[in-house]
This record gives structure tokens, C-alpha cells and sequence, in this order.
């Protein structure tokens, strides 16, 4: 069974509103995964269901082995960190120290190793200077490298970044390609919710497309990016790499710079 499964998941409101219905995949460990699609789609409503913030109204949602709703939302927490798409609704600490703490405090870690990893997750995310400020002192997209750093002080199995290019400048969203790439280098299922295509074709394989509630399609970029009725039924632009390649006709290269240059070249 893969770390993650999720069979055929519905969720409703109270009021009746279905903002996710019939959606299945599962993820192994070590993979990384972008959720792409409009607002509405049912991409963070998914996501949820998986760290447990939600459960099912039909269907179920796996982790580890364990169904959501036969645990706590707080022990699904421990497989499956989630980084909130504003940094606001999930800090309330008076430092990013405490920020990034809090977790292990709950989970009881020896202070000198919550110390440790605080300051490792806060190097990882490029702010060791911002430790003892008020994280609202700090700029909002540096928030969200507070939020960041607490999930990977947490050292969850799994990591889901709600839009964690949002807001970012070019500084920002290199910083979290590291991110990323460090956490995958770990070894962790790295789940990105985002709108930023041109991010998810440097940085990610598989992609799952959501629209209309539903999973469109999961395949790997090139092949998604290069379907134009996806890309109409998500109403999603493909990322400017993947239209210069179909102009040139080179329709079966890998969406990589790196791939581009060694064909062109040959």
C-alpha cells in the first residue's frame, strides 16, 4: 500500500455544498507531487483530508496505513506536516523561535534537540537572524518561511506546501526550489499546492490536475502540460517552456533547460 491513499473521497458542508467529489491517487514515499488547478477545484479541500483537518463525508483517505478517521487530526499530524497557504492563520507565537517550537514541545522533544532542530529548519529556510523576532514583525512572505520551518523541525513523513510561491520574489522562490529540493533529498513526500506552472515544470514530475471538484488527470508534466483539452477543462496556461517547445515542434522533450540545450545542441 502507498504512504498515502485516497479512495474515491467525498467531502461536503453542512450546508450541503460539495467542494470535493469522487477524487482518488495515491502517493509512494520519497515522491513529489504538484496539485494544480483554479480556485474552487477542491485542491486544498483535498490536502486537508490528508493531514486530517478534514474528514471524508464518503470515501476514505489513508496515511500510513491508518485511516484518518480512526485517528486524532493531532496524531495524523505527526506523519503529515501542512504549511498554510497565509502564514497568518497558522502562527500565534511571540517569536519565530516559539513558532517553530511549539510542535516539539507538544511532542515532548528534549529541549536541547528542539533547540537543534529549530535552528536547523531556520537554516534550511533562511532566517537564523529572525529567530527572536516577533514573526509579525516580519515581512509576509518571510512569515511563510516561519510556517515552513516548524513543519520541517516537525520532521513529518509528509510535507504539503499550500501556495508557498505566493508573494515570493525571485529570492523567495529560490529559496523554496531549496526547500524542496531538501526535503525531497531526505527522502519526504513533498505535496505543492500551487498556480505557478512555470514553477511546478522546473520542479516537479507528476502533476495532478483538479477541476470541477475532480482529479482531471495525474500524469507527468510533459505529458500534462502538452494536452491542451486538460489545460482548457482546468482553464490553466501551460508554462512558457512547454509552449516554446511545441512552437519548435520538439514535443518530446523533457521540460528541462538542462534537456533543451543537449537537443539543441545535438
Amino acid at each position: 500500500m502507498a504512504f498515502i491513499e485516497l479512495e474515491d473521497v467525498v467531502f461536503s458542508y453542512p450546508n450541503g455544498v460539495t467542494a470535493v467529489d469522487g477524487v482518488s491517487f495515491s502517493v509512494e514515499e520519497g515522491e513529489s507531487v504538484a496539485i494544480v488547478g483554479q480556485n474552487g477545484a477542491g485542491k486544498t479541500t483535498t490536502v486537508k483530508m490528508i493531514n486530517g483537518l478534514l474528514r471524508p463525508s464518503s470515501g476514505r483517505a489513508v496515511v500510513n496505513g491508518i485511516a484518518t478517521t480512526d485517528r486524532t487530526a493531532a496524531a495524523t499530524a505527526r506523519d503529515v506536516g501542512y504549511v498554510f497557504q497565509n502564514p497568518d492563520d497558522q502562527i500565534f507565537n511571540s517569536t519565530a523561535f516559539a513558532e517553530i517550537e511549539y510542535g516539539l514541545k507538544r511532542q515532548k522533544i528534549d529541549a536541547d534537540a528542539a533547540r537543534q532542530r529549530v535552528e536547523a529548519a531556520a537554516e534550511i529556510c533562511g532566517i537564523r537572524a529572525d529567530l527572536e523576532t516577533n514573526p509579525y514583525d516580519l515581512p509576509l512572505s518571510i512569515r511563510k518561511f516561519v510556517t515552513i520551518a516548524s513543519v520541517i523541525a516537525a520532521d513529518t513523513k509528509v510535507v504539503i506546501l499550500d501556495e508557498p510561491t505566493a508573494g515570493q520574489d525571485l529570492v523567495g522562490l529560490n529559496r523554496i526550489a531549496g526547500i524542496i529540493g531538501h526535503l525531497q533529498q531526505q527522502g519526504k513526500i513533498v505535496i505543492t499546492i500551487t498556480h505557478d506552472m512555470e514553477f511546478v515544470a522546473e520542479h516537479f514530475q507528476r502533476v495532478i490536475v483538479m477541476a470541477n471538484k475532480r482529479v482531471v488527470v495525474d500524469d507527468l508534466q510533459g505529458s500534462v502540460f502538452r494536452n491542451p483539452d486538460v489545460m482548457r477543462e482546468a482553464r490553466l496556461t501551460p508554462p512558457v517552456i512547454a509552449q516554446a517547445l511545441d512552437r519548435l515542434g520538439l514535443d518530446d522533450v523533457p521540460l528541462h533547460v538542462e534537456e533543451i540545450a543537449k537537443r539543441l545542441a545535438g
